[in-house]
């Protein structure tokens, strides 16, 4: 089952749950879908009219904790600890997890200094195994460590929530694809009849060609025909002519009586 089909499940799960429950039942619901190692989207949950209606309440941090996992980083709740809960180590690594989807949403190529500094990891060591048990393993990044460089070459991160300041950008990324796109295909299609008109003038052209090429060929025939008879005629004229000549020379002479 891939990475997509198990974010669904487990939404749609903690979905049902929140939808059931208000106040402070809902902390359960907080702390354990930030700490579900395999779910990394939170948006859904967020939008549950239940979990909403946590704002101004006495755990409102909880709906402040869940947006932080939502669209924040390690740093983003550093700087803000002393508003919001404890975390326990499952939500401290999957905050992580979700630092490094951050970060190769800007860049594919990130340097492992900022990586060290941004995950509070102390050494390289220690970072490449957090990269490779914890985020390929886990199947939310592909990429590959280039030690010599010192940086983590990304090939595929997986998408995080999208912030409320994304989602006109967004829009407006996906109205500029869509103009492209269509630009695209028009294009595409004027290449088409253009491809089809010149092979309608390369038909035409051929077609012109072979019947040239037969009324040469008929003109050949017809000429090769007509010198064919001709020369027949001539030479069959000619032998009528030795044959003339050689009867005449055969035939008896009559002689003639001298008159008395």
């Amino acid at each position: 089952m891939d990475l997509e089909q198990n974010q669904a499940e487990y939404i749609a799960c903690f979905v049902k749950q929140a939808s059931l429950l208000e106040g402070s039942s809902l902390v359960d619901v907080v702390v354990e879908s930030t700490s579900h190692p395999s779910l990394f989207a939170f948006s859904e949950i967020l939008s549950v009219p239940n979990v909403i209606q946590l704002q101004g309440t006495e755990n409102s941090v909880y709906l402040d904790l869940l947006r932080l996992f939502a669209h924040g980083t390690w740093s983003d709740y550093k700087d803000n600890a002393r508003h919001l809960p404890a975390l326990g180590p499952d939500q401290i690594l999957k905050l992580k997890q979700l630092t490094v989807l951050t970060l190769a949403e800007s860049t594919k190529v990130l340097p492992y200094d900022v990586l060290m500094q941004e995950l509070d990891v102390s050494n390289v060591r220690e970072l490449e195994d957090f990269l490779i048990n914890e985020c390929m393993y886990a199947g939310i990044v592909k990429g590959k460590l280039d030690q010599l460089r010192r940086c983590f070459e990304v090939q595929f991160a997986a998408g995080r929530d999208l912030r409320p300041a994304q989602l006109g950008i967004m829009i407006e990324t996906l109205g500029n694809w869509l103009g492209t796109s269509d630009n695209l295909l028009i294009s595409i299609q004027d290449k088409i009849k253009w491809a089809d008109s010149m092979g309608e003038l390369d038909m035409k052209h051929k077609k012109e060609v072979e019947d040239r090429v037969e009324e040469v060929k008929q003109s050949l025939f017809i000429k090769a025909n007509t010198d064919f008879r001709a020369g027949h005629e001539e030479i069959y004229s000619g032998a009528a002519g030795v044959m003339d000549y050689e009867e005449d020379r055969i035939r008896p002479k009559r002689r003639r009586h001298p008159m008395n």
